[in-house]
């Protein structure tokens, strides 16, 4: 077999990527002044796009720290920033960025015409538009400009590169028998964190069928983002690891194979991973919340008094530091893990919230409740921007169990409630797009899921039948009795076809195409 020659640059880039997903910022500027190597990544080019899009500066001047970029896309950049700045009448901010910055004195130097324009409109009394613009310019179109410059400048790569390479060569020295079965290996783990990249189908036939005992069952389950783990959380305070492979429980975890499980004293309510894999938080009937990590089985925080009734869901921020929890108390409250404090309460519902989101745009957290509406908050303010009556039409609250954001689409989440129709929202509150079962009665909704590439939306009905609707034709194109008991709730893997299913019968079903 040929060599694979590797760029030692690109071996460069894969130990700053781990630099800065690991916060050493220093040794990480450090390697990049000696090799000259930069890392021009963002963790979603999308998003990035988004938000200069939608002048987003603090964010974009953020994302662009550890980036090398042209002088002048840097000064187009700061130029944009500080015309906004003045737009707004934030003029010592406007006059800091424009006098302190390297990009601005930089162009002082190269077109001092542009740079005087930039002091005279800042010395104005006013702000006109058509006298900061050159003809044939707006600020829409700067921000287009300034979007397709820099996209052009970074880009994507999935996290953890040098983890998920390594995991992958020890996974392919036990497949090849270099490594022997059962051999302790120490590094990261020996998990491969391989993404197939299959292509989306429904399902179809039951892959495993998980039965739990005849006195419990599960009332939440979830996939890890890395999709190396299954976590099912009981009504008997239970929270389980199995390997969805084999629907067995994972005595490869030591603490499970010595019979000792993560617990909560009250039913397990709901559950959420960490995005990295290494972090599961859990919610209880009781209003505790624990964060365990997941590989030892040890629990790193407790949050005796989340709430002052049951917890109903559970996520982390994009940066793990943060915790959003949602309650049958009609508050939904963001905890600090490092001080396991209550940072916000975002009130306004009248009833239990059932579900709360953060949004992939970073800015927005979406809510869906029994008392029939669905609420957008400003993370920065911890306003409610908007609300929004969920469908229904008939003048009742119809409860909303469920939000979820929609792949690619950073600014659009989808609702789920007690109907036969499922819709994609905009944070406006405009309806983008609806699906709908066709069923007059007996089918209302009661959970969904959403593929990893949102090309396939799966809605569970009281009818116990699994709806498949393609995002792409935006029809329904597959139904499927899944239960013989109501069912509680439906979770999809992050890049495989196997979507899980579970009910009152203590059934945790695995179906593949």
């Amino acid at each position: 077999m040929a060599a694979v020659e590797i760029e030692s640059a690109d071996v460069i880039r894969l130990i700053l990527q781990y630099m800065k997903e690991n916060n050493l910022a220093r040794s990480m500027q450090i390697l990049q002044e000696e090799s000259t190597v930069s890392l021009n990544t963002v963790d979603s080019a999308d998003s990035f796009i988004q938000e200069i899009l939608q002048g987003h500066w603090d964010t974009v001047l953020q994302a662009i720290q550890h980036l090398k970029l042209p002088d002048k896309t840097l000064i187009d950049l700061y130029e944009q920033v500080v015309l906004e700045l003045i737009e707004l009448r934030e003029l010592g901010a406007a006059r800091s960025l424009l006098r302190q910055t390297d990009p601005m004195i930089c162009l002082k130097q190269q077109s001092p015409d542009r740079y005087i324009h930039l002091e005279n409109l800042l010395a104005r009394s006013y702000f006109d538009p058509r006298e900061a613009y050159p003809e044939g310019q707006s600020k829409e179109r700067r921000r287009q400009a300034i979007a397709s410059s820099l996209s052009g400048e970074v880009s994507v790569v999935p996290p953890s590169r040098l983890m998920a390479l390594v995991g992958q060569a020890i996974k392919w020295q036990q497949h090849q028998g270099l490594l022997p079965p059962g051999v302790q290996i120490d590094v990261f783990r020996g998990k491969a964190a391989i993404r197939d990249q299959e292509d989306e189908k429904y399902p179809g036939i039951i892959h495993k069928t998980i039965k739990f005992g005849s006195k419990t069952h599960i009332e939440c389950c979830a996939f890890s983002p890395d999709g190396q783990y299954l976590v099912s959380g009981s009504v008997d305070g239970f929270i389980e690891v199995w390997n969805f492979q084999t629907g067995k429980i994972r005595t490869d975890l030591k603490y499970q194979g010595a019979d000792n499980f993560m617990l909560m004293e009250t039913a397990v309510l709901c559950l959420g991973f960490s995005g990295d894999s290494e972090m599961l938080a859990t919610g209880s009937q009781d209003g505790k919340v624990k964060v365990w990590k997941i590989v030892t089985g040890q629990c790193l925080r407790r949050l005796e008094r989340a709430h002052t009734k049951g917890v109903t869901s559970v996520a982390f921020s994009r940066d793990n530091s943060q915790i959003l929890t949602a309650s049958f108390d009609a508050t939904i409250r963001i905890h600090g893990l490092k001080s396991g404090k209550t940072l916000k309460e975002l009130r306004g519902h009248s009833s239990f919230v059932n579900q709360a989101v953060f949004l992939p745009d970073g800015h927005h957290i979406v809510s869906a409740s029994s008392d029939g509406t669905v609420r957008v908050w400003s993370i920065k303010t911890s306003e409610c921007i908007n609300t929004h009556k969920s469908l229904g039409g008939s003048g009742v609250d119809v409860t909303v169990h469920s939000v979820a954001g929609l792949p690619k689409h950073p600014d659009q989440f989808l609702v789920c409630n007690r109907s036969n129709t499922v819709v994609v929202m905009n944070v406006q509150g405009q309806i983008v797009r609806s699906f709908n079962s066709g069923k007059r009665e007996g089918g209302d909704f009661i959970c969904f899921c959403v593929s990893p590439r949102g090309e396939w939306i799966y809605c569970v009905g009281e009818d116990r039948v699994m709806y498949c609707f393609s995002t792409t034709s935006g029809k329904l194109e597959r139904t499927l009795t899944v239960h013989d008991s109501a069912v509680i709730g439906i979770s999809h893997h992050p890049h495989q076809n196997i979507v899980a299913t579970f009910a009152e019968d203590g059934l945790l079903k695995l179906w593949k195409p």
